[in-house]
């Protein structure tokens, strides 16, 4: 017979493993915690839009900016023929 080890949950002992939690997930651990205050709206939680949006939001930091050496500029619009109206 297996008995199991029950441990007493806190606040203190989430808050230390919260602590050693990697930074990417975060932003999905928090709406795992938003889940639980609202049990209602815990159908509309994603892990694959979260970690889409954390992938999009490192492709921004790596390559913002990559430009500044070389901005790209618009070119005067030039000139165009005057066309009849349409009717």
């Amino acid at each position: 017979m297996e008995m199991e080890v029950s441990i007493l949950v806190t606040r203190n002992l989430l808050k230390d493993e919260i602590d050693k939690v990697n930074d990417r997930y975060l932003e999905i651990l928090y709406r795992i915690i938003k889940a639980f205050e609202n049990p209602q709206d815990a159908g509309r939680f994603n892990i694959t839009d979260s970690l889409a949006t954390s992938s999009w939001e490192k492709f921004i930091k790596e390559t913002y900016g990559c430009l500044s050496d070389d901005p790209i500029e618009r070119s005067e619009q030039g000139q165009y023929e005057i066309r009849e109206a349409i009717r």
